[in-house]
């Protein structure tokens, strides 16, 4: 099974983290033996760092504790006008737990409203930052293409955060944009059009815009802010059941199976759990999605290309009410235009999602 980030790694320089800082009672510490009491402590042992659960190229946790993302691009800061596209960018704390980068077009007028496209990135809930070059290069384009006000969401990561964690920050952290007052940030207030409200996710970003437009159609939003459509764009959603071209024999062993149970091990369906599966049975019906219209983003060589067609179909026929579109794009692979965004191709599929916002 191919992901298209896994050719990349030249591209990606190397990030180590650890769980828990190396103090006596760390795994690591402790592992140096000895006794502070006798004059006469014995030699330091020698210990092999262990792997304990090996999902490379994505993300390796070892037994002491490190966890390595060897797939990562270095952070940037944010600038008050992009070279390339003029796009303003800031980042703003929501809770100590959830930050954000908000994303602003060239104004024609100091006043003007924007629609607002909360946005969701990709990483399979456990590596990557909102703050990552290959980020920052994508949404200031996504930005300028849609001119819209962007906020993208940084969310905790597992394994140091499993899920629901990024599920409760992209929660939390939608509501807190909702509650638009002046003193929470200037650019939301006096630019954002809660009217023109969007949700846009890519791969497992992808998956949270879902969720959250599911959870909208029963818990509201503050006030009278509703969403005005989602974008759903190359969705990281699995199965125990193959579909499509999926394949049949050792889909436990599938990278794609492993990473949810990895990310969500508490989950209680598994792989069949709702939030992974949505056509699962006792899923809860796809037309409860509290939005007005949805966009399906599939690219015709991505792994999870048959579920996005599914979905799309599954919510056509689940009884609501909103419109589906559904763009399919020939002869690429999973989030292609995050990562080859000069693409022709890429820059096609910005312009529909762009289109999909402005209509």
């Amino acid at each position: 099974m191919a992901i298209a980030f896994f050719n990349f790694a030249s591209f990606l320089s190397h990030r180590s983290h650890r769980l828990y800082p190396q103090t006596a009672e760390s795994p690591r510490a402790a592992a140096g033996g000895g006794d502070n009491n006798n004059p006469y402590p014995s030699p330091k042992k020698i210990t092999t760092k262990e792997v304990l659960t090996d999902l490379s190229p994505l993300i390796k946790v070892y037994t002491d504790g490190t966890v390595e993302r060897p797939l990562k691009t270095p952070d940037v800061p944010p600038s008050p006008e992009d070279s390339t596209t003029g796009v303003a960018s800031k980042d703003i704390t929501i809770s100590p737990l959830i930050s954000a980068r908000i994303y602003l077009p060239k104004l024609t007028h100091p006043t003007q409203k924007l629609p607002i496209v909360v946005y969701f990135r990709g990483g399979y809930f456990c590596i990557g930052s909102t703050f990552s070059l290959l980020e920052y290069r994508y949404t200031n384009l996504l930005t300028a293409a849609c001119g819209a006000l962007v906020v993208s969401v940084d969310f905790r990561l597992a394994p140091e955060h499993p899920l629901p964690a990024a599920y409760d920050d992209s929660w939390y952290a939608l509501n807190w944009i909702c509650s638009h007052g002046i003193e929470k940030d200037e650019w939301i207030a006096n630019h954002a059009d809660f009217n023109r409200l969007f949700l846009c996710g890519d791969s497992s970003g992808a998956n949270i815009a879902h969720n959250l437009v599911m959870r909208t159609g029963s818990d509201p939003l503050p006030g009278p802010v509703k969403i005005a459509g989602a974008i759903v764009s190359q969705p990281y959603f699995w199965g125990s059941k193959p579909i499509g071209n999926e394949p049949e024999v050792n889909r436990e062993g599938n990278l794609l199976h492993r990473m949810w149970l990895f990310v969500h091990p508490t989950a209680g369906g598994g792989i069949d759990d709702p939030l992974i599966n949505p056509f699962a049975d006792g899923a809860p019906s796809l037309s409860g999605l509290g939005c007005g219209k949805i966009m399906v983003c599939v690219a015709e060589k991505d792994a999870t290309a048959a579920r996005g067609r599914l979905y799309a179909e599954k919510v056509r026929k689940s009884g609501w009410r909103g419109e589906v579109e559904v763009v399919e794009v020939e002869g690429e692979d999973h989030c292609f235009h995050v990562y080859f965004p000069e693409k022709v191709k890429a820059r096609n599929l910005i312009n529909r999602m762009a289109a999909f916002i402005s209509h």
